[in-house]
C-alpha cells in the first residue's frame, strides 16, 4: 500500500487517561476560539490527514511553502495550514507556551504547544497561493477575515470537533488504509468532490477504474462557498448513484473533513497529497481542478505536476480532458475521443444547472442520472433559495 506523505501517518489524536488528563490542563490555559474552516484543519491534523505535520505551521514552514511549495525539509507541500489571532490575541499570549483551542461554543477541544508567534502578509499569500488579490475570490475574501499573526506548534486533540451525520462515512486514513488493505486493493484512485456526481464524473471514474483496484470517492465535507450545494444533498446524490451504477465491491465512499481553498493549481498538488495520506496510489485531476471563476486556465492543475519529480509526490495523478454527452457519439466522450462539433455535446454551466432546477424542469439524463436530477429536484424545490 502507498506510504503516508513523509514515511508515517500522524496521529495527533489522544484518548483514556491521557486525553481526561489533557482536557484538565486545557481549562487552566487561555483559549482560542477556531471558526470552522481553522476547525477542519484540526481534524486534519489530528487524524493524519495532513501528514506529515503535526500542528499548525510556524515560520519557517510557512515562508517556504508559500515560496518553493515545499516544507523546510524540502517535502513537497502546497498550501499553508495555518492559525491565526489577532494583534491583541497574539500579545495576550507571548511567554505563554501552551493554549486550548475551542469550537466555535467554546469547548475545549485541543492543547496547542505554542512554538512561535508571527506576524505575516495577507496581500503576499493571497498572490502566492491563489494568484490574485481579488476580494471576490472566495479563498482570499476568506484570508483578508482572518487576523494578522499566525501561530505555529503541534496540537494534540482529545475531543475531536463535532461533525454531525454520515458517521459511517467518517473515515480517518486508518480506516480507509485498513479497508483496502482488507478488500485487496494495491492500487486506489481518489476523486475530489465538492459537487454531486454528474455523468462526466461517472465516465472519468469508471475511466480510471479500469487500470486500478478501487475508487475512493472522497467529497468535501468541510467549508465550502455559500453557493455550493449542501453535504446532505451530495451525500443523497452520491449514495443513490452508487446503489444503482457502482461495483459496490470496487468503489469506497468516504468524507473529507478538510475545507475548500479554491486555490486551483496549489490546491491540486494537496488534494493528492492528502489522498496520498488516506491510501490512494492515483488521483484524478480533471478540467479546472479546485478553480473558481476564471482565476486558472483550465488545465493549470495538471501542468503544476510538472514542477515536481513524480517520486516525490508518491501519488500518480490521472489528467482528463472535460467530459460530456455526445448525441452523435450516442454515450460520453471528451475532445481527446469525439470529433463532433459543440452542437453535439451536452455541456451544462453551473448557472444553467441552477436555471432549470429553479424553473421546475428535470436536467437531461445525458448529463446527470435521473435518480441524482431527483434529488437535486427535491432539494431545490425546498430551498429558501427556490423561491428567491
Amino acid at each position: 500500500m502507498n506510504e503516508p506523505h513523509g514515511g508515517w501517518l500522524v496521529n495527533r489524536l489522544v484518548d483514556g487517561d491521557e486525553a481526561a488528563a489533557l482536557e484538565a490542563q486545557a481549562r487552566e490555559l487561555p483559549v482560542l476560539p477556531l471558526n470552522p474552516f481553522e476547525l477542519s484543519d484540526l481534524e486534519m491534523l489530528a487524524i493524519g490527514g495532513f501528514s506529515p505535520l503535526d500542528g499548525f505551521m510556524a515560520k519557517d514552514d510557512y515562508e517556504s511553502v508559500l515560496r518553493q511549495m515545499r516544507l523546510v525539509s524540502g517535502l513537497p507541500w502546497s498550501l499553508p495550514i495555518t492559525l491565526a489571532v489577532s494583534a491583541d490575541v497574539a500579545a495576550g499570549l507571548k511567554g505563554k507556551t501552551r493554549a486550548a483551542l475551542a469550537d466555535t461554543t467554546g469547548q475545549r477541544l485541543a492543547v496547542l504547544t505554542v512554538k512561535e508567534i508571527f506576524p505575516y502578509d495577507r496581500e503576499v499569500e493571497a498572490r502566492l497561493v491563489f494568484g490574485t488579490t481579488d476580494l471576490a475570490h472566495p479563498g482570499v475574501a476568506y484570508l483578508r477575515t482572518r487576523g494578522g499573526w499566525l501561530i505555529g506548534g503541534a496540537v494534540e486533540v482529545f475531543r475531536r470537533p463535532a461533525n454531525g451525520s454520515y458517521c459511517k462515512h467518517r473515515l480517518d486514513p486508518a480506516d480507509t488504509r485498513r479497508i483496502f488493505s482488507e478488500r485487496g486493493w494495491r492500487t486506489v484512485v481518489g476523486f475530489q468532490t465538492r459537487n454531486p456526481v454528474h455523468r462526466a464524473h461517472e465516465y472519468i471514474q469508471k475511466t480510471a477504474l479500469e487500470i486500478v483496484d478501487g475508487l475512493l470517492l472522497h467529497p468535501i465535507a468541510g467549508e465550502t462557498k455559500s453557493d455550493d450545494i449542501s453535504l446532505d444533498v451530495r451525500m443523497q446524490c452520491y449514495e443513490v448513484l452508487l446503489e444503482h451504477y457502482y461495483p459496490k465491491d470496487r468503489v469506497l465512499l468516504a468524507l473529507n473533513p478538510a475545507s475548500m481553498r479554491y486555490a486551483g493549481p496549489r490546491e491540486a498538488i494537496f488534494h493528492a497529497l492528502v489522498r496520498k495520506n488516506f491510501g490512494c496510489t492515483h488521483f484524478i485531476i480533471g478540467r479546472d481542478h479546485a478553480g473558481v471563476g476564471n482565476y486558472y486556465g483550465p488545465y493549470d492543475a495538471q501542468k503544476i505536476f510538472d514542477e515536481f519529480d513524480p517520486l516525490e509526490l508518491g501519488i500518480t495523478p490521472l489528467f482528463f480532458e472535460n467530459s460530456f454527452y455526445c448525441r452523435k457519439c450516442q454515450g460520453m466522450a471528451s475532445p481527446k475521443t469525439c470529433g463532433h462539433g459543440p452542437e453535439a455535446r451536452v455541456v451544462l454551466s453551473g448557472t444553467q444547472v441552477r436555471n432549470i432546477l429553479r424553473d421546475g424542469g428535470q436536467l437531461p439524463a445525458e448529463f446527470t442520472r435521473t435518480e441524482v436530477a431527483a434529488v437535486l429536484h427535491d432539494a431545490y424545490l425546498q430551498s429558501p433559495k427556490a423561491s428567491s
